[in-house]
């Protein structure tokens, strides 16, 4: 999917199509500002963005449609997220012009969602648009009747071409609403159809073969001059990487080793990577990974720190560690709530400039550096390769810093502390800089993904303070973000909950709490990842086709109910979920957990050649299928310190479990001896002789 598009060009059949917006109320003014409508009383910082927009905005409810039912007129649903550049072009064009809102105001009932708060929303009117115009992206703007059924859409508009679809739709449904309406018909049925999974009867039949095509897809597309895929722009998608990492070390295939490597490395030196301050943005323009587009969203970041947790401990570079180190200290930083918990995104501009805030024009290095300025020049490519536009420079690097020091004659050490130098006045001169946007909004998804990341984290390299990190948010979202009945709230801002769980809230949390347990052997965290997948079960399970539906059955309907099957930037929850039911499925010995997560996967399973990107997190739970599961118990009064010796080491392919005392869980039943501290290196329950150091037990893996 296109993430970003710059126009939308109406298809020829759907020019008879045309809509209106508007509330017909006239919008209450304050003492600040000309305009103030019904946003002004949300929370999320997208839709108070919009707040004093002349445009009668509504927040999506029931309020939007009954006006639009009663005074017969088309709804515009315009969707988008507060670092998003696109939509803030769009707004300063087109929904703060007062002739422009205007129109919109006479012909439509106006819709504001924060695609981050309502992804379910979102989801339906993106594939909508898709199936209008084979593309999609944000800002999101798809015209409805007024029950909710599409009927026209596309992304960004320039003001002119808005002003004109605004017209065509209004006088369209005024005079022909019967042609309207038929074609709404036929796109609601696509609607509904689209990305529905069904049910696979035929038995399970998992190879290595589906592994190894799986690899030879991503193959075939590798860029392997600048790593990533052959083309721009160039999105970081960790999940490919954990699948292709993971393949690497299984199969021992040099090939995919080296584009990984690759890969890692030119986005760690590219200006996708926020050199001085830490933390990815979302994506880089071009293919050499040089020009991001500069917000920064904890999803990548999460992420990411989980995949370079893991090269760390697969290559033992020290480039990787300082990756991990950094983006967890821009997390902490600059993202992090008082309660503890992440916000979820710093905007591409400020004062209305995309990256302004990242950027240095050579009289700002030497104002900042003073006579590290010429050190600084060089090291980040300044003038050269970092040269972009107006004078100014991303900085980015060309080499690794080990390669760097021996090329200029120094010490890695040397090198380190004269960067770390530049990088704090860099930093302290760049606080004094208007900042980007920060939304402040507190996903349970989002979050969960960090405590994985946290945890990946603590369990490659040991630092004490990652693993209490990703304690205090996961005892957050399970006290303020958990509902009385044992559900999940989407959203907390402000001090305030809001919004049911969706099914990504449940999966990732059950994830980051296994990845909790792993590191801690705290059978609390276990328990709650057990709780909230019996909830999802109950709550979102799908009998009929074996999967989750993205919403609860407790959510009020919207016009299609979707499954989200296809990995993107973030996994699909539908993957998440299965993985999730497949470790809690062997720790607790359920047979049903085991049974849907491999239903889950055979559902997908003829599908995953052919499209090897979207599929990847759902790879990696094939893997676990085909190649070698390894349950290892670890128990006695050392348990976590020969827990902690695993560290250094990669294996993805198992689970970790353990404690001091003795546990009810079945992989745990028999296995303390007498205070002992023994490790036990198990595959489906037929364990390998006990042994009793790390070593012992990684030979018995091999």
């Amino acid at each position: 999917m296109r993430i970003l598009c710059r126009a939308s060009r109406a298809l020829p059949f759907l020019l008879f199509l045309l809509p209106g917006c508007g509330t017909g109320q006239t919008p209450v003014k304050d003492t600040m500002h000309a305009h103030t409508n019904r946003l002004a009383k949300e929370t999320s910082p997208y839709l108070l963005q919009h707040a004093h927009n002349p445009v009668n905005w509504y927040p999506w409810g029931d309020e939007a449609f009954d006006k639009a039912k009663a005074e017969n007129k088309l709804v515009l649903v315009s969707i988008g997220y507060s670092s998003c550049h696109w939509c803030h072009v769009m707004e300063h064009e087109s929904f703060e012009d007062s002739s422009v809102a205007e129109l919109m105001n006479e012909h439509f009932v106006c819709i504001k969602v924060d695609r981050e708060e309502r992804p379910d929303v979102d989801q339906v009117y993106m594939a909508a648009v898709q199936l209008m115009t084979g593309r999609g992206g944000w800002p999101l703007n798809c015209f409805t009747l007024p029950d909710g059924r599409p009927v026209y859409g596309g992304t960004y508009f320039p003001k002119e071409q808005w002003t004109q679809v605004l017209q065509q739709l209004a006088g369209t449904w005024a005079k022909e609403p019967q042609k309207v309406t038929e074609y709404a018909e036929r796109l609601h049925e696509g609607v509904q159809q689209a990305e529905l999974v069904a049910l696979n009867t035929e038995a399970p039949d998992f190879t290595r073969a589906d592994a190894d095509q799986l690899a030879e897809g991503f193959l075939k597309n590798f860029d392997t001059e600048e790593g990533g895929p052959d083309r721009a722009p160039k999105f970081p998608l960790p999940n490919n990487y954990e699948f292709l990492l993971r393949y690497a070390v299984t199969t021992g295939d040099k090939a995919i080793h080296k584009q990984v490597r690759l890969t890692l490395d030119k986005m760690a030196q590219g200006g996708i990577f926020d050199q001085i301050g830490g933390g990815f943005a979302r994506y880089s323009t071009d293919a050499r990974w040089k020009v991001p587009h500069f917000e920064k969203m904890l999803y990548d970041n999460a992420q990411l720190i989980s995949l370079y947790s893991h090269a760390f401990q697969a290559y033992c570079d020290d480039a990787y560690r300082d990756v991990v180190e950094r983006t967890i200290a821009w997390a902490q930083r600059e993202m992090r709530s008082p309660e503890g918990a992440f916000y979820s995104a710093l905007d591409a501009d400020s004062e209305g400039e995309e990256g302004l805030f990242y950027v240095w024009t050579d009289a700002e290095l030497d104002n900042a550096l003073g006579e590290d300025a010429g050190f600084a020049r060089e090291f980040y490519r300044v003038g050269g390769e970092g040269l972009w536009e107006e004078g100014r420079n991303i900085l980015l690097r060309s080499m690794s810093d080990s390669a760097y020091a021996i090329k200029h004659g120094i010490t890695e050490d040397e090198l380190r502390i004269t960067r770390d130098r530049i990088d704090a006045k860099l930093l302290a001169a760049r606080r004094r800089r208007t900042r980007p946007g920060l939304d402040d909004k507190v996903l349970t998804s989002w979050n969960a993904m960090m405590v994985t990341g946290l945890c990946d984290a603590y369990a490659a390299m040991g630092d004490s303070a990652y693993l209490a990190q990703a304690e205090e948010t996961m005892r957050l979202l399970l006290t303020t973000c958990k509902q009385e009945q044992g559900g999940l709230w989407h959203s907390y801002t402000k001090g305030k909950v809001g919004i049911n769980g969706y099914l990504e809230d449940y999966s990732f949390s059950i994830e980051a709490l296994i990845a909790l347990y792993q590191i801690t052997f705290d059978e609390q965290w276990l328990k709650d990842a057990h709780a909230l997948a019996e909830y999802a079960m109950l709550h979102f399970h799908d009998a009929k086709s074996g999967m989750f539906w993205f919403t609860s059955d407790l959510d009020p309907p919207l016009i299609a109910r979707r499954m989200e099957v296809n990995d993107n930037v973030i996994p699909a929850s539908n993957s998440s979920m299965a993985k999730g039911l497949f470790i809690l499925g062997h720790l607790y010995e359920d047979q049903r957990m085991l049974a849907i997560s491999k239903q889950q996967l055979n559902n997908v399973h003829a599908s995953m050649a052919d499209y090897p990107g979207g599929y990847s997190n759902w790879a990696l739970l094939l893997m676990d299928h085909v190649y070698p599961w390894y349950e290892i118990a670890i128990t006695g009064k050392e348990a976590l310190l020969r827990r902690r010796g695993f560290s250094a080491h990669y294996i993805p392919g198992g689970v970790f479990l353990g404690g001091t005392i003795k546990s009810d869980l079945p992989l745990l039943e028999d296995k303390f001896q007498d205070g002992t501290t023994t490790i036990f290196v198990c595959e489906n329950k037929v364990c390998q002789l006990p042994v009793h150091t790390v070593d012992e037990a990684l030979k018995q893996m091999r």
